[in-house]
């Protein structure tokens, strides 16, 4: 039986495969002073408010999405004190559109802890952020990186694939053993020197080689730094990595929606369950079946004429669901609510509540219908 080691400097990532840690930070910050991202607005902060924001606007969204709700955001909430103190359905009105309601939701009671617990000043160590509302291991990691120079890794989605790339990383992720091993390679290979320039410069290139080189599909590898170390490239099988047996459960659902309008032009919006999808948004009335929303319309129109047009369906594609819409829009002039739960809102009222994309843009579409 053979007692080889790996050689000095070098770390096995619990994978078989030996990752020479000397240079890879270098040659990553080297590549993204000269080739990374530099233009996005929460680059070159150290305000954790600000590059806690845009963390969180990050998580499941593409940055160009991000660029518009983060300069609203600024605008209406330009410190953690502003947002703290804002009502929750202002709060979900600016982030309608994102989704991941969650985060919203963990973003105004992250704010508030702050404020109440910290004095209005984030934490200056990872340990100490992970504990605050919708703030995780790397999410902790990227702020105190880019904030205060600490030496901890990251490990989103761009991270996670340069890594298990570069170090050929086959253990399943779905496996939280292995998931701490990965941990084990990233705070590896760090950098050991001049930490207050280079923690900011190594987490930010982690991200640009993710987003831009090292793709989920169809990397550019010829154009990488890391590619003489890669294990990946090597092999030439990139796209092997990261690992994860454990896929997502999709199923269809259906639901139908019922649009209710007045003469004044109002609608009908009831607050969504506390759980579940669009929880805690304004919404629609909705219904499991057509039997159902048939019988709603059926006793809301006893004894007045209502005016029932069934709009096209579509569908509104989640994480975890696909949902098929089946919108119904009745119209009439009425004198008792529609139910005992809700309340009738104008379009001087319904825009600026936390509404779900594709209600608002239903709204908005049948706001002039006759």
């Amino acid at each position: 039986m053979s007692d080889a080691r790996p050689p000095e400097g070098a770390h096995t990532a619990g994978a078989g495969t030996p990752v020479s840690v000397q240079g890879v930070a270098e040659r990553v910050m080297a590549w993204q002073a000269s080739h990374g991202r530099h233009h996005l607005p929460w680059q070159n902060s150290r305000d954790p408010y600000r590059v806690w924001l845009s963390e969180i606007m990050l998580q499941q969204t593409q940055v160009r999405t991000v660029l518009e709700y983060y300069a609203c955001f600024l605008a209406r909430f330009p410190d953690v004190g502003a947002l703290a103190k804002a009502p929750r359905d202002e709060v979900m009105g600016l982030w309608s559109g994102l989704g991941y309601y969650s985060r919203a939701r963990n973003l105004h009671r992250c704010a508030q802890q702050v404020m109440a617990e910290h004095g209005g000043a984030f934490p200056n160590t990872a340990e100490a952020l992970a504990t605050l509302p919708g703030i995780g291991r790397s999410t902790a990691g990227a702020i105190a990186a880019f904030c205060f120079s600490e030496r901890v890794p990251i490990l989103d989605a761009n991270a996670r694939r340069v890594l298990t790339r570069l170090s050929g990383f086959a253990r399943d992720l779905a496996s939280a053993g292995n998931e701490r091993l990965l941990w084990e390679l990233a705070q590896s290979l760090l950098p050991t020197r001049d930490l207050a320039q280079t923690m900011p410069r190594y987490t930010q290139g982690l991200m640009d080689l993710g987003a831009s080189l090292c793709t989920a599909q169809a990397p550019r590898c010829s154009l990488c730094p890391l590619t003489g170390s890669c294990v990946a490239f090597r092999d030439g099988a990139p796209e092997r990595y990261p690992v994860r047996t454990r896929k997502l459960s999709r199923r269809p659902e259906s639901w139908q929606l019922l649009l209710v309008r007045d003469g004044q032009e109002q609608v009908w919006l009831q607050r969504r369950p506390p759980t579940g999808i669009w929880a805690g948004l304004h919404c629609v009335p909705v219904f499991a079946d057509a039997a159902s929303l048939t019988a709603f319309v059926a006793a809301l129109g006893a004894g007045r004429d209502l005016v029932q047009e069934r709009l096209p369906p579509f569908v509104h594609v989640l994480t975890h669901r696909d949902l098929h819409l089946h919108p119904v829009l009745v119209r009439g002039n009425f004198v008792t609510r529609p139910s005992d739960d809700g309340q009738w809102l104008g379009p001087d009222r319904w825009p600026a509540l936390g509404l779900p994309a594709p209600i608002r843009k239903l709204l908005a579409a049948t706001q002039t219908r006759r």
